[in-house]
């Protein structure tokens, strides 16, 4: 943490990757372990790429973009088995994880004015500290003091393998070598974007899962998280 941040009460978690690492799965489990808020700045993207989607905007178009995200609200609302996406008042958990939504938030996504104005809503959830914070830049730029960086990595061919075996409808009606090639197309666009560009934070602790079972997985971030917990306590 920055010798000129404030000290928190309790830590951010931030929890970096590229898509189908598992990063959902890591933050709802670490938050429900600790006690901490779930807040997952992905499905900010994909409730304004849904907005985009419902007013006909194109996703290369980063001004007009911009202004309708500038009239939006977005909140989310930490629950005992996810969050839930209230997009202008209204309840889209489920429509935001819809196949041409996550499509379209990766493309929204490479903004940098946009970027920034999610960034400036992200930190606000956070600033208080005690939650869990999962995205592609959480560690590097919306919470770079974050007390616990994890950088959650796996072969793409390992994450579409996953994807393909979860039976998610738009995955089901593909096969798991399209399901993969998909994967490597968003994880160029995701690492070699020219605002905050996907890569670990250099004090990351970076997990591969490629080799592990999620039990291992999740067991090892929770190791992290409670190294960290238990050494603050002894401060």
């Amino acid at each position: 943490m920055s010798s000129t941040s404030p000290r928190r009460e309790k830590p951010v978690i931030a929890i970096d990757g590229p898509a189908g690492a598992g990063k959902s799965t890591m933050a709802a489990h670490l938050a429900r372990r600790f006690g901490f808020l779930n807040l997952e700045t992905g499905a900010m993207y994909r409730a304004l790429a849904l907005k985009a989607i419902d007013h006909d905007l194109g996703f290369d178009e980063e001004a007009e973009l911009l202004e309708l995200a500038e009239r939006t609200r977005i909140a989310l609302e930490p629950q005992a088995d996810g969050n839930c996406v209230i997009l202008d008042g209204v309840d889209v958990s489920r429509r935001v994880r819809d196949a041409d939504v996550t499509a379209a938030a990766s493309r929204v996504s490479v903004h940098p004015r946009l970027r920034a104005w999610m960034v400036e809503q992200q930190r606000q959830m956070g600033v208080a500290g005690g939650v869990v914070m999962e995205g592609r830049d959480i560690g590097t730029v919306v919470f770079p003091d974050a007390e616990v960086k994890i950088f959650l990595d796996a072969a793409p061919e390992v994450r579409g393998n996953r994807r393909f075996r979860q039976g998610a409808p738009a995955e089901a009606r593909s096969t798991e070598a399209a399901v993969i090639e998909e994967l490597k197309e968003r994880d160029a666009r995701d690492r070699n974007r020219a605002e905050s560009p996907l890569r670990p934070a250099p004090d990351a602790l970076i997990l591969d899962s490629t080799g592990m079972t999620l039990e291992e997985v999740l067991t090892k971030a929770e190791s992290i998280v409670r190294d960290h917990v238990e050494g603050s306590r002894l401060h």
